[in-house]
């Protein structure tokens, strides 16, 4: 296998659910100078990751990631959905390619994210965050790519239903707790790599999308950040007058329940 030349620069997108990470991460590959950031670390294990990328050692891995995730400026970037468990076996997976330097966790993986930049996507509005994450379960409507080409492809569209009727307090109250606990944890890892993140805001990407793309070009220091094109989203909005509904209730039910 012939060899892989290290990225000049990394960069991770940490995210929750419902936080716009697909469309900001597609945003930044559809520019072809700020590497292809999709979950490919994505997985139930460290075991599947490894089968995921066809690696049998964890240089492989780390090779089959540089080749598939950077772009020819040497710029290499990845959508990260933190899962407490996956992340250990990944960071002794990463440790395992040079020992003798990656004692500490940070250091395993700057061995695989050379001169990386950490951005962490999130929401201001947990509970419209939970509603979205119940009513894409519900539904299995994720997102509504505008084009065949994204990172996620073409989806087909499945009729709502009445999702009011399906409506469930307790289940989407679980999911509000559910995205506080990730983002928590990703906040803790974070803090022990003493990292300060940039903070990527869903509800100023989708009021200005431009802008906020622009902004993590710039923190990333990708060359001519202020010059170059920013594509159109890739995504439509999927909230609409059920999620309004969706959360009246919710909220009208929290205070009823106390």
């Amino acid at each position: 296998m012939p060899m892989v030349k290290q990225p000049e620069q990394s960069y991770i997108l940490w995210f929750t659910q419902r936080v716009g990470s697909t469309l900001m991460a597609q945003a930044l590959e559809d520019t072809r100078v700020a590497g292809r950031p999709r979950e490919w670390l994505n997985a139930s294990s460290a075991v599947e990751v490894m089968k995921k990328h066809g690696a049998a050692t964890a240089r492989e891995l780390r090779n089959q990631l540089w080749r598939v995730a950077t772009t020819s400026n040497g710029v290499l970037g990845i959508k990260y959905g933190m899962v407490p468990k996956l992340h250990d076996d990944l960071i002794e997976l990463m440790a395992s390619v040079e020992p003798e330097r990656t004692g500490r966790s940070y250091d395993a993986w700057k061995a695989f994210f050379p001169n990386c930049s950490h951005c962490l996507l999130t929401r201001r509005d947990k509970v419209r965050l939970a509603v979205s994450w119940w009513r894409a379960i519900k539904s299995e409507e994720w997102h509504r790519p505008n084009r065949s080409d994204t990172s996620v492809g073409m989806v087909e569209s499945n009729p709502l239903g009445s999702l009011i009727e399906k409506y469930d307090f307790y289940a989407i109250q679980h999911l509000l707790d559910e995205c506080s606990a990730r983002e928590d944890a990703i906040h803790r890892q974070l803090d022990a790599w003493a990292i300060e993140p940039f903070t990527i805001v869903y509800e100023d990407l989708a009021a200005k999308f431009e802008t906020t793309v622009r902004s993590v070009f710039e923190f990333l220091r990708v060359p001519h950040a202020r010059a170059m094109t920013i594509p159109q989203p890739a995504f439509e909005a999927l909230a609409d007058e059920i999620n309004d509904a969706l959360y009246d209730r919710f909220l009208a039910d929290r205070r009823r329940l106390g």
